[in-house]
């Protein structure tokens, strides 16, 4: 299978400046851009960085650009508000982090990594606009889809800043076209009309033709949007911030109808190994067969397989597959890590963890969640108000609010 198969089999193309997809089975100097407005990537950033990777494996020389200068004015694409701006200290710090991400992801395979605010912080504005500004055709620009949509029907929507994030991003291809040769920019979908801005400022400066390729953005089938870091509930790559058992749980949790499109779009799985799982999967979809292989794939990936491992013990004892009294130490130490905990004295109130834990609002909401019998522990539901001795195991317990993963407390004993 070449490249451009592939790809096209994993449902990893969108949109294209090239004329035959054939271009893609050549290597080239490849550039994914990413801004650093958070301090931790998502799972929807690892979907585009997962096709460079899989560009790079293919003898693609890679660039991956962080934004110093363009966070600091804030991409509109796929947006409807304006951005908050952030510090350059805060962006500095971000980029940091991330970076350490990307190398992570990248398993020590040889990558490029470049800040463009190294070369946008002493760049004039008058000769930005000389330079820049006068290969750009106003009309062209308010013609685009998120430009339209953010003006609206108000004129409201969108600062001059903003507007003008577009010429700094087609800026930065022409840059590293000058500099490395870069002639391939790859990105999520929204980004497309800075893509435009990127080739046709090359084109217009150098009379080259360099090309661009979008990816389709991951959405999340059950709220419609873009698996994002400006959504709510995304899921971070920084462990602190969503534990690999969470992580896990998230991608175990997908759907019948989408989990064949994400073992394709997040796994090295080649297609026979595809077919294989789904074909097992939908002989006893009650398995879950395919959403385990995900998690697992995907787990490993970001977090190597210590991690996923224990993300799988955890998530077994936490759905209990694993029975809490064959738990060990270490269990218990990754299960702290995954799930709030609390230590209580015995015969402690249940509303009062319940309140102090956050799975209720008050201990009048507490009360009546047990009176429903929408509280269990140990996966057995209880009504009443007060734990007891014989409620531990290995002076621990589990309570948990119905059946979400993340609706669970781990319970200590002092």
């Amino acid at each position: 299978m070449t490249l451009s198969d592939e790809l096209i089999w994993r449902g990893s193309i969108k949109d294209y400046t090239f004329s035959d997809v054939n271009f893609l089975n050549k290597p080239h100097k490849v550039y994914h851009g990413i801004d650093g407005s958070a301090d931790s990537l998502t799972i929807g950033n690892l979907a585009a960085l997962i096709v460079v990777l899989r560009l790079l494996k293919n003898g693609y020389q890679v660039f991956i650009l962080v934004g110093g200068a363009t966070t600091m004015i804030g991409d509109p694409s796929g947006k409807l508000e304006e951005r908050d701006l952030k510090s350059v200290d805060e962006i500095r710090s971000n980029l940091e982090n991330i970076s350490k991400q990307i190398n992570k992801i990248f398993q020590g395979e040889k990558i490029t990594i470049v800040n463009n605010y190294d070369w946008f912080k002493d760049i004039n504005y008058l000769d930005f606009l000389r330079e820049v500004g006068k290969f750009f055709n106003l009309s062209d620009l308010v013609a685009r889809d998120f430009i339209k949509q953010r003006i609206g029907d108000d004129n409201s929507g969108i600062s001059y800043a903003e507007f003008s994030y577009t010429l700094i991003q087609g800026y930065d291809y022409w840059y590293l076209n000058k500099t490395y040769g870069v002639n391939f920019q790859v990105g999520g979908s929204d980004q497309w009309g800075n893509f435009i801005s990127g080739a046709n400022l090359i084109k217009r400066k150098e009379d080259k033709e360099v090309h661009g390729m979008t990816i389709p953005l991951i959405i999340d089938k059950s709220t419609g949007v873009k698996f994002g870091k400006s959504e709510a509930g995304a899921i971070w790559l920084d462990p602190l911030k969503t534990t690999p058992t969470a992580f896990y749980q998230f991608f175990i949790n997908s759907s019948d109808d989408e989990v064949e499109y994400l073992l394709k779009a997040y796994t090295f799985l080649v297609k026979n190994q595809v077919e294989e799982i789904m074909f097992s999967h939908l002989q006893k979809p009650e398995l879950r067969l395919a959403q385990t292989r995900l998690a697992y794939e995907v787990t490993t990936l970001v977090h190597g397989k210590k991690m996923a491992d224990s993300a799988v013990k955890v998530s077994d004892i936490l759905t209990n597959r694993v029975d809490l009294g064959e738990i060990s130490d270490a269990d218990i130490n990754d299960i702290k890590d995954s799930i709030p905990t609390i230590k209580v004295s015995l015969n402690a109130s249940i509303l009062d963890i319940l309140v102090q834990t956050n799975l209720s609002l008050s201990k009048t909401e507490a009360r009546q969640l047990l009176k429903a019998g929408a509280i269990s522990i140990n996966f057995k539901k209880i009504d009443r108000e007060n734990l007891t001795k014989e409620d531990f195991i290995k002076n621990i317990l589990l309570i948990k609010k119905g059946k979400a993963f993340k609706d669970s407390i781990l319970v200590i004993l002092n």
